[in-house]
């Protein structure tokens, strides 16, 4: 498939809508990329800074070379073009959280560039250009008053933290796409160990260019930026409202003017910040004190060949080996590490179908009421595939099995030792069975009369009763077809007489 050129004529009314996002992503390096300070999120206000981030007269940057790795990392696993050589430049503008009154960063020649990626929207497969993928460094961050007449301060402990900014073509035209290709870039960053993903402490950050054109122009309109979209829905309702905003200045014969808007998601609109600045105002140059980065074959190499498998690639193999429908294969790439806890289960197990309903139902569930990590989570694949082994085998009911997934919680054991100790095995003795079978009935005679007469909801009555009078311990599928026999037979003696 051949990247989109241009947008795509999906219409907005009379208008075509036209979105490119840019996204900048924390890299997860111990240190800034131009100095050896920490970049530990939530530290006590600008106790992370040293003369180099606070741009003091003398001092001189150097380049982090694991920041460098980790955009080469994000550049081939987008299809980007690598540059063999690329340049820094100077950025310049005055905020209170730009020390240096300028920033670091890449302009004309990027690290990487010409990439794409390609995810399912609407039903069929779509790629989207990347443009590129170049290296920076992060301004620090205003701390606002709360409205009480204090003023503003500036913590300076995010200046210097490297990022990379992925900046998309022009290929999307909704919020559905945006928070598509969001939501899939995210998820490469984070198996990439490029980026932890975080929206909410900042980690990863989107802001969008969206413009309208009457449907029959050849030329996108006038693009507006949207800012402080700090999460996936929030990308989707800023790109949205901003579509619908400058459809109706169109409608009513006016003109968009080009601005900066920031996302209020308290009242679901974008609200102006300042008008948008070209980029000769932001006057570039090289960067005097920093050589031209150099990437070699080698290194290049190296980094492919470092590659972990990406989550689509693990979606389609998980659905030819292991049979899984799509629903499941999502849901268990969520994260790397859910997914390595899923592979070595149902590998261990034989059963990647059983694996993935139990983990998805049981464990996840787990996990969400304890607020646990799969990091944490004290049943190992192998102990886990154990228990399911005992289920396949007929050891223990489904039933069982979850008393025993919950001791094993609890004490670590495995469900060997927890089954012999606590007796919990599953009886298949069918005239053990059948005698409970027969006194539960004996017990309920009028509801085994209004079951005869065609009240069959009370079948599961039934099928309760007898599983709680064997403690859970009766074979479900022998218990349920002698209870179908032994209330099939009454009911014909209730006939009868």
């Amino acid at each position: 498939m051949e990247p989109v050129n241009g947008f795509h004529n999906q219409r907005e009314g009379a208008y075509v809508a036209t979105v490119g996002l840019e996204v900048h992503a924390q890299l997860k390096t111990d240190t800034k990329i131009f100095c050896g300070c920490r970049t530990d999120f939530g530290a006590e206000p600008n106790t992370q800074t040293c003369p180099v981030c606070l741009g003091l007269p003398g001092a001189l940057p150097v380049l982090n070379d694991q920041a460098v790795r980790l955009a080469l990392r994000a550049g081939l696993a987008t299809h980007c073009r690598i540059a063999s050589r690329s340049l820094f430049a100077r950025k310049n503008y005055f905020y209170p959280d730009v020390p240096k009154n300028y920033q670091i960063t890449q302009y004309d020649r990027p690290l990487c560039s010409e990439g794409w990626l390609e995810l399912p929207v609407g039903g069929e497969a779509r790629r989207y250009g990347i443009t590129r993928i170049h290296l920076e460094e992060d301004a620090g961050k205003l701390l606002h008053g709360e409205g009480d007449g204090s003023p503003t301060q500036v913590d300076l402990n995010r200046a210097g933290v490297p990022l990379i900014e992925i900046v998309t073509a022009p290929d999307m035209c909704s919020g559905e796409e945006a928070i598509a290709f969001v939501t899939h870039l995210r998820e490469i960053l984070v198996y990439l160990d490029v980026c932890d993903g975080n929206m909410e402490e900042g980690s990863l950050r989107c802001d969008a260019n969206v413009s309208i054109c009457p449907q029959d122009d050849a030329e996108p309109g006038t693009k507006v930026e949207v800012k402080n979209m700090n999460s996936l829905k929030a990308v989707r309702q800023a790109v949205e409202y901003e579509i619908q905003r400058q459809s109706d200045i169109l409608a009513r014969g006016e003109r968009v003017a080009q601005q900066t808007r920031g996302w209020d998601a308290d009242v679901g609109r974008t609200r102006f910040m300042r008008s948008k600045e070209y980029v000769q105002d932001y006057r570039y140059f090289p960067e005097p004190d920093l050589p031209p980065l150099a990437i070699s074959d080698e290194e290049l190499r190296t980094e492919q060949q470092s590659l972990p498998e990406l989550p689509s690639e693990k979606r389609a193999r998980w659905m030819q080996q292991f049979g899984l429908p799509a629903y499941d294969a999502d849901l268990l790439s969520e994260s790397p590490q859910l997914a390595d806890y899923f592979e070595a289960t149902a590998i261990a197990l034989g059963d990647g179908k059983a694996a993935s309903n139990w983990i998805m139902s049981e464990l996840l569930a787990v996990l969400r009421e304890r607020n646990w990590s799969v990091e944490s989570f004290p049943v190992t694949p192998a102990d886990l595939a154990e228990l399911l082994r005992h289920i396949q085998d007929g050891v223990l009911s489904s039933t069982l099995a979850k008393e025993v997934f919950a001791e094993m919680i609890a004490t670590g054991q495995g469900a060997a030792t927890i089954v012999q100790q606590k007796g919990l095995r599953q009886t298949s003795d069918k005239d053990a069975i059948t005698t409970v079978v027969s006194d539960v009935l004996a017990q309920h005679p009028e509801e085994v009369r209004q079951y005869a007469r065609g009240k069959q909801k009370l079948f599961g009555f039934f099928m309760g009763e007898v599983m709680d009078a064997m403690g859970g311990r009766a074979n479900p599928q022998i218990a349920h077809a002698i209870l179908q026999e032994e209330l099939s037979r009454r009911s014909r003696v209730d006939e009868e007489s």
